[in-house]
């Protein structure tokens, strides 16, 4: 009788502790990150009677005799059922998606506690919290590299206010535009002007530019190739005022000029024309030409001598198109510094800018200008101007602020090679003298940078990785935990890395209240590392992983443990009744 008063005292016990298990999660309903537990129980051991015996013979085996003791709870099993996600308005909100564990630590990383609450903000010193003040634990940025190494043990996550980024002086500039190797373009530049000696006073020229550009590559006012080919030609007539006549044929010739009429460049043909006007019977050594600012050649009769009376026919390999051009020039140009000017004749360029930084964060303009100066079956030449404005210097060049290199492409089109590969930079404004900069135009026989396509020239992406100094104004979070800076001068770059735990057995840990959980023996050693990788679930920040509790659920809970609380109460009572009966026998 005694038994049936200890077996309801037992579920009593049992039915209050799932009691007290759902009160905890009915108060956790609103708790961010709570995982609600679940009270399981099992019989105590069983008083044997009579033990079984076997079957022996014609009598039947006899199963055993046994009265329970009660129950107990022989386990709360926390459920680690993923909680909705609620988004917030603050951005260091964090909610894990999947599974693992937040790392902090109370005492400086010296020991560690895991949670599920992301309820984060920065404190008074910087360091990344939650609500009990523990820090976060991660990885910070590294200051010499500026990357972040998810492989170095975990530390306190402490980005100071007031942060603040030095300027990075550009260290590469990388160019992907296409230059036109078609035979009509509409990026165009005037050919570079040639005094009566061949010399030019541009400061490209000075610099070492090509101002003797190859007919070959050179195009009119609309944009169409001249389109020379070996051996086109053209007479040019000198006339005097007795009907006396001399007349030169001058041809193009991919060899090159012969210092007589075969010509191949600019200052091929003005030399040679110029020798035979000033060296002509009807002629005037007083008269010049040249190639004037506006790329036209000019005839200037002196102020004395001959007038000349000039006449251009077609040769007997013509170009119509090339000798259409030089026909202005025709005509009675008389002895008092007089002219005669032809069309103007254009070579194909294509330039782009981009802003660059000194070590003082301070901006110059770099200026990358191409200009075609050859084409053969192999491929095109072009020329590359760098420049910079005063008071910056590209290397030791005069003058300082240019520097011309050549890109050279294959017949496909692809970048064959290029110069220079780097420039050396100084800003002459206190920064960092010699400052290398590299210029990425691509790889050889690619289509990854520069390319020279019969399509018109554009510049289809130019960057540099230089910035100036700026200020921190905010941080957001992305899904791997990395917490993101952005600054007053435009930039973004990782400041820290939340990390994170995952356990063998979650059920395994231990709840230290505040949100928090502890490693114990069983729940196995925390595997740290970043979000989104192993079996570790990604980061959503701007919110938080609400309680896991159903309401619902834990509501009706409670009317199956407050019936098995009334009903082991009924066998108390009832025992209690039995025991008085047996009593009021004596009676």
């Amino acid at each position: 009788m005694m038994r049936s008063l200890w077996a309801g005292v037992s579920g009593l016990n049992a039915h209050q502790i799932a009691m007290d298990v759902e009160g905890n999660n009915i108060a956790n309903v609103n708790t961010a990150g709570f995982k609600y537990s679940r009270v399981n129980f099992s019989d105590l051991l069983s008083q044997t009677s009579t033990i079984a015996t076997a079957p022996q013979g014609e009598l039947g085996g006899k199963n055993p005799m046994q009265v329970g003791l009660g129950a107990q709870v022989s386990s709360i099993t926390k459920i680690f059922k993923q909680g909705s996600i609620q988004t917030t308005d603050k951005n260091t909100d964090l909610a894990i998606q999947g599974d693992g564990f937040f790392v902090v630590s109370p005492d400086g990383g010296k020991t560690y506690k895991f949670s599920r609450n992301g309820d984060f903000v920065f404190d008074a010193n910087g360091n990344f919290v939650n609500s009990n003040g523990y820090i976060v634990q991660g990885w910070s940025r590294d200051g010499t590299t500026g990357q972040i190494d998810s492989t170095a043990p975990i530390s306190n996550i402490t980005i100071p206010s007031g942060l603040t980024t030095p300027a990075n002086p550009t260290a590469n500039v990388t160019l992907k535009a296409n230059l036109n190797s078609g035979p009509s373009i509409k990026n165009k530049s005037l050919v570079y002007s040639l005094d009566s000696s061949g010399n030019n006073t541009s400061k490209e020229v000075q610099a070492g530019a090509t101002d003797k550009l190859d007919f070959k590559t050179l195009f009119n006012e609309t944009g169409e190739s001249l389109s020379l080919k070996d051996g086109d030609n053209f007479n040019l007539t000198l006339t005097d005022s007795s009907g006396n006549t001399d007349t030169y044929t001058f041809t193009y010739n991919t060899a090159g000029g012969d210092g007589n009429t075969n010509f191949k460049t600019t200052e091929d043909l003005r030399s040679e024309l110029q020798n035979k006007i000033q060296t002509s019977a009807q002629g005037n050594p007083n008269a010049t030409v040249i190639v004037n600012s506006q790329g036209k050649f000019e005839i200037i009769n002196g102020t004395s001598g001959n007038n000349l009376n000039v006449k251009l026919s077609s040769g007997s390999q013509n170009n119509q198109k090339f000798l259409d051009m030089l026909t202005p020039l025709e005509g009675t140009i008389p002895a008092d510094g007089s002219s005669k000017i032809s069309q103007s004749f254009y070579s194909a360029t294509h330039a782009s800018s981009i802003d660059i930084y000194d070590s003082l964060g301070t901006k110059h303009t770099l200026r990358t200008e191409f200009r075609k100066i050859g084409q053969d079956s192999n491929g095109s030449t072009w020329q590359v101007i760098l420049n910079v404005p005063d008071p910056g210097e590209i290397n030791t060049s005069t003058p300082k602020n240019y520097l011309v290199g050549s890109i050279k492409f294959n017949s496909d089109g692809s970048l064959s090679t290029y110069t220079p590969a780097s420039i050396s930079f100084t800003g002459n404004n206190g920064s960092k003298p010699k400052q290398t900069v590299h210029m990425q135009l691509g790889t050889a026989n690619q289509f990854d940078g520069m390319t020279s396509f019969d399509a018109t020239s554009n510049t289809s992406g130019i960057s540099q990785d230089g910035y100036p100094g700026g200020d921190l104004n905010g941080i957001r979070v992305d899904e791997t935990g990395t917490l993101i800076g952005s600054f007053t001068n435009g930039r973004s770059f990782g400041l820290a890395q939340v990390s994170m735990a995952s356990f063998a057995n979650n059920v395994g840990l231990e709840s230290s209240g505040g949100g928090v959980y502890t490693q114990t023996s069983n729940s196995g050693d925390p595997i740290i590392g970043k979000a989104a990788t192993g079996k570790r679930g990604f980061i959503q920040a701007s919110s938080l992983e609400m309680s896991n509790v159903d309401l619902s659920r834990s509501l009706t809970q409670l009317i199956v443990i407050q019936r098995g609380f009334q009903a082991n109460a009924k066998t108390i009572t009832t025992s209690d009744q039995m025991l008085n009966t047996l009593l009021q026998l004596k009676r």
